[in-house]
């Protein structure tokens, strides 16, 4: 067996079912054990074991990343789903001493490995890199409605109401509670409408454009993109079974001519 077919063949083996099916029962015991160290009481009944079982796992998790290597070579840093599962494998590797202590919390980023692991996952968050250029611009427009209101409120509020209208970070902070409809009748609204009993013409505007409009827009954006990812993959099913067809006729073709 060639060297090219050797290594195809392992890399089918490791991007099978089986191997991701392990992989993925390994990153959630992972999550339970990394969950269970913050636990002082677990740590005193059984300590060294998690810790064991833990670099257990953290050693499947690079056999895993190394058998892909193997397997793939160059071809295999053209994936974003492998370079992020090579970080994140990278970064526990990394001894946690000293000014690195930081990197024994970012040990629990193992578990976003299941976001390249589920191919359900997968879907979400290619959906939301694909809606990025719209939730940009979408996002500039809700800049531009925050930055109107708040300098209205600024020149309306800053002298009987310092407190919320003082300045423009005070009134973009008081308009950020507002969009989020924390406590913005009872904190900003009722105690303004004493001294403007006309307040509501500000804050309906503002509550209907940010709150539900704009934030609806994110919402289309987002299933948009996931109707687009759908669509292609449809698409692309649609071509391979072309593909395969057109290979089906051609031998039917060879097989009338030897007749």
């Amino acid at each position: 067996m060639s060297s090219a077919a050797w290594r195809r063949r392992l890399g089918d083996w490791v991007e099978g079912p089986l191997p991701r099916r392990v992989i993925i029962g390994l990153i959630v015991i992972n999550a339970i054990i990394l969950g269970l160290e913050t636990s002082q009481t677990m740590m005193a009944l059984m300590g060294p074991q998690l810790i064991g079982a833990n670099r257990l796992i953290l050693a499947v998790f690079v056999i895993e990343i190394g058998l892909k290597l193997i397997a793939l070579g160059p071809r295999f840093f053209r994936s974003g789903w492998n370079i992020f599962d090579f970080l994140v494998v990278a970064i526990a590797l990394v001894p946690a001493a000293g000014p690195l202590e930081i990197l024994r919390a970012l040990r629990i980023l193992r578990v976003l490995r299941l976001l390249s692991q589920v191919p359900k996952l997968r879907q979400i968050i290619e959906s939301l890199l694909r809606a990025l250029p719209g939730i940009g611009w979408t996002a500039l427009l809700l800049v531009l409605v925050f930055y109107i209101f708040a300098v209205m409120g600024t020149m309306l509020f800053a002298d009987t109401f310092p407190e919320y209208w003082g300045n423009l970070g005070l009134s973009l902070f008081s308009l950020f509670q507002i969009m989020t409809l924390e406590s913005w009748s009872s904190g900003v609204a009722r105690p303004m409408m004493e001294a403007y009993p006309w307040i509501w013409l500000y804050f309906v505007p503002f509550i209907l454009i940010s709150s539900f409009m704009v934030l609806n827009l994110f919402i289309a954006i987002i299933v948009s993109a996931t109707q687009s990812i759908h669509a292609d993959e449809e698409e692309e099913k649609r071509q391979a079974m072309m593909a395969e067809l057109a290979e089906i006729r051609l031998m039917l073709e060879r097989l009338e001519r030897r007749q």
